[in-house]
C-alpha cells in the first residue's frame, strides 16, 4: 500500500510542481491530507466541488486528483457548502491533489499532448507562452478542415464540437490549448496558427478568429480537460499498482 507522502513526491517531480508557474489559487500540489496517510484507491476528475466530492466518497477512493482545485475562486470562510465539502472529505480519509498549467503543459499526461495523441497527431512544439511556459501544442498536419473536426469529435467521444470556419479548408498548422484558450486568439495568430483547438472562448474570440482568418473548433472547458487527469491516473495505476475511476461531473459548458 502506498503512502500518500510517497505519491505525492512521484507527482511533483513529474509534473515539476514547484518549477512551473500558475494563477496564485491554482494552488498546485497536495491541498489537503488524508487521515490514514495511505493511497488505496484514486478518483479523478476535473474540479473539486461538493458533488465531485460526494461521488468521490461513494467509490470508496482515498486520493482525489483534480485540474481545478479547491481554492479556484480565492479566500473564502469555511462555512455552508465549502465546509461541507472540506468535512465529507475530511471525515472519508480523502486527500485532494490539484494540478491546473503543470498538467496542462506536460509533453505526455497533459490536456493538450493528450488531445492531440488522440486526433493522431504529432506535437512538434509548444506555443501560448505563460511566464516563459508553453501552454499549448502545435502540430504540424495537412489535413482538410472536415477531417479535423472529426478527429476532435471523436476524441471527445461524439461530444458536440462549435467551429468557427474563418481560416483555410486545408488546415497546415494546428494549435491546441485546452479550456478557455479561447481567449488567446491573436496569440494563436501570431504564432502562425490556422486552426486553433481549444475548449471555450468569449463572444468575441469567434469574430476576431474570421478577422484574423483562422479556424477554430471549441470542444466545450469541461470536455477538453478530461484527458490530463484520466492520463495522470493512468500514469500512477502503472507506477504504484492502484486501481483508479473517472468522476464525471460535467457542466456542459
Amino acid at each position: 500500500m502506498p503512502s500518500l507522502s510517497a505519491i505525492t513526491a512521484h507527482l511533483d517531480s513529474t509534473l515539476r510542481i514547484n518549477e512551473l508557474p500558475d494563477y496564485s489559487n491554482a494552488v498546485n500540489g497536495l491541498q489537503l491530507q488524508n487521515r490514514s496517510g495511505q493511497v488505496t484507491r484514486i478518483a479523478a476528475a476535473v474540479d473539486a466541488t461538493l458533488p465531485v466530492v460526494k461521488k468521490a466518497v461513494a467509490t470508496r477512493a482515498d486520493l482525489l486528483i483534480v485540474h481545478h482545485g479547491m481554492f479556484w475562486s480565492g479566500l473564502q470562510p469555511w462555512t455552508g457548502g465549502t465546509f461541507e465539502r472540506m468535512g465529507l472529505a475530511l471525515e472519508n480519509n480523502l486527500a485532494i491533489y490539484s494540478a491546473h498549467l503543470p498538467l496542462d503543459a506536460h509533453p505526455t499526461l497533459g490536456n493538450n499532448a493528450c488531445i492531440a495523441n488522440a486526433m493522431g497527431l504529432a506535437a512538434s512544439g509548444g506555443f501560448l507562452e505563460y511566464k516563459g511556459m508553453s501552454v499549448g501544442v502545435m502540430c504540424e498536419a495537412g489535413l482538410a478542415l472536415e477531417d479535423v473536426v472529426a478527429r476532435f469529435t471523436q476524441a471527445l467521444g461524439g461530444g458536440r464540437v462549435h467551429v468557427c470556419a474563418g481560416g483555410p479548408r486545408i488546415t497546415r498548422r494546428i494549435g491546441i490549448s485546452s479550456g478557455g484558450g479561447g481567449s488567446e486568439i491573436a496569440a494563436a495568430a501570431r504564432a502562425g496558427v490556422d486552426t486553433f483547438i481549444t475548449g471555450e472562448g468569449p463572444h468575441w474570440s469567434y469574430t476576431l478568429a474570421e478577422e484574423l482568418g483562422i479556424n477554430v473548433l471549441y470542444g466545450g472547458h469541461y470536455a477538453t480537460e478530461t484527458f490530463g487527469v484520466k492520463a495522470l491516473a493512468v500514469h500512477l495505476e502503472r507506477q504504484f499498482g492502484l486501481p483508479w475511476c473517472f468522476v464525471d461531473h460535467p457542466t456542459g459548458l
